[in-house]
């Protein structure tokens, strides 16, 4: 068995079929989960599963699931279930389903200020989605009597705040206290609540030429301007993150090397501050 000891846990990460969901997803079939790739792209989830099983092996499925549906979020349960066992159970959720639309909370000139629609969307699917699907999960943890690990995926931006952000910087200031009050709720049935916050990350699919766009727009300078202050933010270690990296740690937390890592956000920033 490997130092983590994983094998044959039965992990679900939403928002797997893409970006730092499928570098997730890679990470803990690598050291022997069974993966469930849930996300609203059905097709690359299912895509997603075909290649960690042709990379790794073991076993893996893929659910299209809408995070902010109960009845969606129900379903992609109740099928994890019915894939794994016996005994039926869940031993790790990673909630890392997310959108960002930059937007201005004033637009002088009208072009990119932020609405009540993508607001109301951003919040639905980062906070709204969040709590379906660790209320779904704590259910089956509850019942099984097993426990299990709740891995909510925030930002730094949730405590640094984010010029052009602020909706998604709001939600992810969220996340840390959702994770640290379901702590407190769920300790006591033997399951762990964490959090991991990344700050600036390589290029991934929320990376869109698009949104990079409106966020150079939101900071009154161009996409090239915005690519080149990545390079130059105040990032000690010198360099952005590797998605790798952000996985590696989701496993280490999911695992039992962590046993005592509860109610906390782990930052993965490469000690990146204000400056």
């Amino acid at each position: 068995m490997g130092w983590l000891n994983l094998e044959e846990k039965v992990a679900i990460v939403t928002g797997g079929a893409s970006g730092l969901g499928r570098a997730v997803c890679e990470g803990l079939a690598e050291v022997g989960a069974r993966v469930v790739v849930a996300d609203v792209n059905g097709e690359g989830a299912q895509q997603t599963v075909v290649e960690l099983k042709d990379k790794f092996g073991g076993e893996h499925i893929s659910v299209t699931t809408d995070v902010t549906s109960k009845t969606s979020v129900d379903a992609m349960i109740q099928a994890t279930l019915d894939a794994f066992g016996p005994p039926r159970r869940i031993d790790i959720l990673v909630n890392n389903a997310g959108i960002n639309v930059p937007r201005l909370l004033v637009d002088p000139a009208g072009k990119e200020e932020l609405t009540e629609e993508i607001w109301d969307k951003v919040v639905l699917i980062n906070q709204k989605g969040f709590f379906l699907c660790a209320q779904a999960v704590a259910r089956v943890m509850i019942k099984s009597g097993r426990g299990g690990v709740i891995i909510n995926m925030a930002s730094e931006s949730g405590s640094e705040g984010s010029e052009g952000q602020s909706v998604y910087a709001a939600t992810k200031a969220a996340i840390y206290n959702l994770t640290r009050s379901w702590a407190k709720e769920l300790g006591k049935h033997n399951i762990r609540v964490v959090g991991v916050a990344p700050g600036i990350l390589e290029a991934t699919s929320l990376r869109s030429e698009e949104y990079e766009r409106a966020l150079a727009y939101t900071r009154g300078i161009t996409i090239e301007e915005l690519r080149e202050r990545y390079k130059k933010a105040a990032i000690p270690l010198g360099r952005s993150g590797k998605l790798s990296e952000v996985a590696n740690t989701v496993c280490f937390l999911a695992s039992d090397r962590s046993a005592y890592i509860h109610g906390t956000v782990i930052n993965i920033s490469g000690g990146k501050t204000r400056a």
